[in-house]
C-alpha cells in the first residue's frame, strides 16, 4: 500500500503521468537500449519494440497499477501482476534487472517532465515503482520454486521430433527432451517461451501456446508465420516455419501462463479465432487425457476450412470428450467437410447456438474479435469473472482498460 505521504501526490499527479506516460515508455525504452544493447538478446522482442506495441502495454500497466493504488488501496491489480510476473519468469527475468529498469525509467521520467518532478514527486513515483517491483519479484521467485528452478535455468534443449504443416501459414512442432531432466507438467492452457538464433547472433524469444497436453518425452506447439502485409514479416516466425526441421534442437523454457483451465467442474466454453485456437487445442487435449466428462463447447471462427488450425487434432479430442460440441463460422461461406455440430457463414454469432448455464469462457483471438464476444456475453449476464481472455502480443486490451477480465500472459501470435 502507498504511505500516506505518497498518496496525495500520487492522486494529484496521475493525470499528467498518464497523459505523458506514452512519451515516458517511448523515451525509457530507446535510453535503455542505449546503455544495454544486449537486452535485445534473449529477453526483448525487438519486433514489438518496433512496432510500438510493448511501450504501449508498459505505460498502460504502470498506469492501471499506479490507479488501483490510489483508487483501490486495499486491493492491487493481481490479475494484471500475475500476467505479467508470468511472462517475466519465461524469459528468466531476475531481481537485479528490476534496478536496471528503475534506473532509465526514472531518467526518462524527468526527461519528459522535467522541472514538475520535484523531489516529493519522484520520491512519491519511485514507492509506486517498488511496489510494482517487489510484488512481482515475489510472484516470480514463486514461479521459479515452484518450478525448481532458478531464473537462468528455466532453458533446456529440445529436439525436432516431428513437423506438421498445419495449414499454408502454420507449422505444428512436436519436440522431445534431450536430456535426463524430468519434465516440468504443463497445465491445460500454458505456453512456453522459444528462444531462436537469428542471422545476425541475436537470440530472439516468443511465446508460443502449447497444444497438447505433455506425455513425459515430449512437448508441442504450433507457429503462425507472420506476413507483414507492407510491414516487416515477423522474423521468428518466418524463421521457424522456414528452417527448422526434424532433428535441429530448439531451446525452451518451462511452462508459464496464468489463463488455465477451470477446474471447478463448471461446463466450459471455448471461442476462438484463427490461431487463437492453440491454447484451447491444448485445453482440449488435457481434458481427453483426463479422460473428462466435463460438457465443452467449441466456437471457432476462420476464414475457411482450410485456414482452421489444428482441425485434426481438435475435432479428434472433442470426439472423445462425451456431450461435447463444436460450432464453426467461416467468412468464405458454411462450407464444411468436418464432423461439425453446425457451420454458419460469416463472423462469430453467439445467438446461433445454445450456451451452457454457469460456464466458464476462455476466448483468445484477434482483440476486436474478442472485445465482440465479450460484450456479447455480458449482455446475455455472463458475469466478467467468467471469462478469460489470452492475448498474443503485449496486452493492448489490459492497457486500454483497467476493468477487463482476468487477463494471461501475452505470447503465441508474436512475430
Amino acid at each position: 500500500m502507498l504511505s500516506d505521504r505518497s498518496r496525495p501526490v500520487v492522486e494529484a499527479t496521475l493525470p499528467v503521468v498518464a497523459d505523458h506516460i506514452g512519451e515516458i515508455a517511448k523515451r525509457f525504452y530507446a535510453h535503455l537500449f542505449s546503455a544495454h544493447p544486449e537486452l535485445f538478446d534473449g529477453v526483448f522482442n525487438r519486433g514489438n519494440q518496433a512496432e510500438g506495441t510493448q511501450q504501449v502495454a508498459l505505460a498502460g500497466s504502470v498506469a492501471v497499477f499506479a490507479g488501483a493504488l490510489v483508487q483501490t488501496p486495499e486491493q492491487v491489480p493481481e490479475r494484471l501482476l500475475s500476467r505479467i510476473a508470468h511472462k517475466h519468469a519465461s524469459l528468466g527475468i531476475t531481481p537485479a534487472q528490476y534496478d536496471v529498469v528503475h534506473e532509465h525509467l526514472f531518467w526518462a521520467i524527468v526527461d519528459v517532465l522535467g522541472d514538475a518532478v520535484t523531489p516529493e514527486v519522484a520520491a512519491a513515483w519511485d514507492e509506486v515503482y517498488w511496489l510494482m517491483a517487489y510484488a512481482l519479484i515475489n510472484q516470480e521467485r514463486g514461479l521459479y520454486s515452484a518450478g525448481g528452478v532458478r531464473p537462468e535455468t528455466v532453458w533446456r534443449e529440445w529436439e525436432v521430433a516431428e513437423r506438421i504443416d498445419e495449414t499454408r501459414d502454420v507449422v505444428t512442432f512436436r519436440v522431445r527432451r534431450v536430456d535426463d531432466r524430468l519434465v516440468k507438467t504443463s497445465l491445460p492452457g500454458q505456453y512456453v517461451t522459444v528462444q531462436v538464433p537469428m542471422p545476425d547472433g541475436v537470440h530472439q524469444p516468443r511465446q508460443y501456446s502449447l497444444t497438447r497436453a505433455d506425455d513425459g518425452e515430449h512437448r508441442q506447439f504450433s507457429v503462425k508465420r507472420v506476413r507483414g502485409g507492407g510491414r516487416p514479416d515477423g522474423e521468428v516466425s518466418n524463421h521457424l516455419c522456414d528452417r527448422v526441421g526434424v532433428g535441429d534442437r530448439l531451446r525452451m523454457s518451462l511452462p508459464f501462463g496464468d489463463v488455465v483451465l477451470d477446474d471447478s467442474g463448471r461446463p466450459v466454453v471455448f471461442a476462438s479465432a484463427g490461431i487463437g485456437i492453440t491454447p484451447m487445442a491444448g485445453m482440449l487435449s488435457h481434458l481427453t487425457v483426463a479422460g473428462s466428462h466435463l460438457p465443452v463447447t467449441l466456437l471457432h471462427a476462420d476464414l475457411d476450412e482450410e485456414s482452421f488450425a489444428l482441425r485434426e487434432q481438435v475435432l479428434s479430442d472433442v470426439r472423445r470428450l462425451p456431450g461435447a460440441t463444436v460450432h464453426t463460422w467461416y467468412e468464405r461461406g458454411a462450407h464444411s467437410t468436418l464432423p461439425v455440430d453446425s457451420v454458419h457463414a460469416g463472423v462469430m454469432d453467439l445467438d446461433a447456438v445454445d450456451l451452457p448455464e454457469g460456464a466458464a469462457y476462455v476466448l483468445c483471438g484477434p482483440l476486436p474479435f474478442m472485445r465482440a464476444v465479450r460484450s456479447a456475453l455480458l449482455d446475455r449476464g455472463v458475469p466478467a469473472r467468467d471469462v478469460q481472455y489470452e492475448v498474443f502480443g503485449p496486452d493492448l486490451w489490459q492497457a486500454d482498460s483497467q476493468t477487463e477480465p482476468s487477463p494471461s500472459a501475452a505470447h503465441a501470435g508474436a512475430a
